[in-house]
């Protein structure tokens, strides 16, 4: 991190939850972002291959309704979300803005305008803040090289190398890129890199590109995906079994695929996904959830339903997900907890019988019991060992708190606690 380099956690703190966009030309084929032109991979079961010429048709046709990033900021501010994340280019080197290091652009489409500043504008208009994602890789630039029909598969093509004269005229096309996105649309809050994995640090000239980045934009958070720097970690599609070190925010789809393809019906449920925000906020961490505009731009009905559940919850009980930290140890209550100072937040992922327990409170300093939607003051009890009871002065115990089948939310159901100290 270069000198006076001082990240911006704050919102990314409060915040808990964003929106993920995946978002390219080729969505106009209802197919997944890039990986199809390359044969697809495993872990993306929908990105059923496709010749190269086939994935690129049309993309100079793109023209997508106007306003579509007016409703995507409008449907994640709805939903609870506190920021974004817009693919500006992904593997596939389209660029979402007329990029002065590329003729592969929005530039050269019918639409005439800038669909990043559109996106930008949209986000803060709706007070939410914005994030960038931008692939290191190229698969279309003549320089990187590009991928080819005769290239597959994608492992050997992994092996490819540019003469060393294109390599250095690819990176400052990147370089490019990377200065335009961070000097032409204001404040730029956190910045998403990908495709890491197809050269090395110093290919890549990471140091030097993370020194830029830091000298535009001295507050933008950095992912891990830069190698050799980043100051979050970024686990994909899972909830770590294991909480990272320091900050982290899992990425994660509705269904299978990060570009729209309604090939893929397998979505979660509008309560799996707040139960995904639930586990996610109750370890520390934050949820990106993606979605993934058709080619004219609008969201597909399943996801909007989606976001509409979720939205719908999170206006009743944001304030057990947003500027919290994680709440109790695993053993101490069977769900996902989370806390704000002596506030802690019981998240019921299950229906619960007449009551549930919590271990290892100090009993006496327990200030309250409340459902968190109605502010209903909750019975409870109190257990501890018996030397707990006759000797302790701060004793150690279990509360154990009814819940009337009433107050039981049909997504998920939050209890707070009010501990002292």
């Amino acid at each position: 991190m270069s000198d006076g380099a001082a990240p911006d956690f704050g919102w990314f703190d409060e915040a808990r939850f964003g929106m993920f966009v995946h978002w390219s030309a080729s969505s106009q084929h209802g197919v997944e972002l890039s990986w199809p032109l390359v044969g697809g991979i495993a872990a993306l079961p929908y990105g059923t291959p496709m010749a190269v010429d086939d994935y690129y048709a049309g993309a100079l046709d793109f023209c997508p309704q106007p306003g579509s990033p007016q409703r995507w900021m409008a449907a994640a501010k709805a939903a609870g979300m506190g920021y974004a994340v817009l693919t500006t280019r992904h593997h596939d080197g389209f660029a979402l803005w007329p990029s002065k290091h590329t003729d592969f652009s929005i530039a050269a489409t019918p639409y005439g305008g800038d669909l990043v500043a559109e996106y930008v504008d949209a986000a803060r208009a709706e007070g939410l803040r914005v994030g960038f994602y931008l692939s290191l890789s190229d698969w279309h630039h003549p320089d990187y090289p590009p991928y080819d029909d005769n290239a597959v598969p994608y492992m050997a093509y992994l092996g490819r190398r540019s003469e060393p004269a294109a390599w250095d005229r690819y990176v400052e096309a990147l370089f490019g890129q990377v200065e335009e996105l961070l000097t032409n649309y204001g404040r730029i809050d956190i910045m998403w890199f990908d495709g890491q994995w197809e050269r090395s640090v110093d290919e890549w000239h990471a140091r030097e590109l993370e020194a830029l980045i830091r000298s535009l934009q001295p507050k933008i958070i950095l992912t891990d995906r830069l190698p050799g720097a980043g100051d979050i970690t970024t686990p994909e599609q899972n909830i770590p079994a294991a909480v990272p070190d320091g900050r982290w925010e899992t990425c994660m789809t509705m269904n299978r695929t990060w570009g729209w393809c309604p090939a893929d019906t397998e979505y979660k449920s509008g309560r799996d996904l707040v139960h995904t925000l639930c586990e996610t906020a109750g370890k520390g961490g934050n949820l990106l959830l993606n979605v993934s505009p058709t080619g004219d731009g609008s969201l597909p009905a399943p996801q909007q339903e989606r976001l509409e559940v979720v939205g719908a919850w999170m206006d009743r009980h944001a304030d057990a997900i947003r500027g919290t930290t994680a709440g109790l140890e695993p053993w101490q209550f069977y769900g996902p907890s989370t806390r704000k100072g002596e506030r802690i937040f019981l998240h019921l992922l299950w229906r619960p019988y007449e009551t549930f327990a919590v271990r290892g409170i100090r009993l006496k300093r327990v200030r309250s019991v409340r459902h968190l939607l109605t502010g209903t003051d909750l019975d409870y009890t109190t257990r501890a060992t018996a030397q707990e009871e006759i000797f302790g002065t701060d004793p150690v115990g279990d509360l154990v708190i009814g819940l009337p089948e009433e107050l039981v939310d049909p997504v998920a159901t939050i209890v707070e606690l009010t501990v002292a100290g």
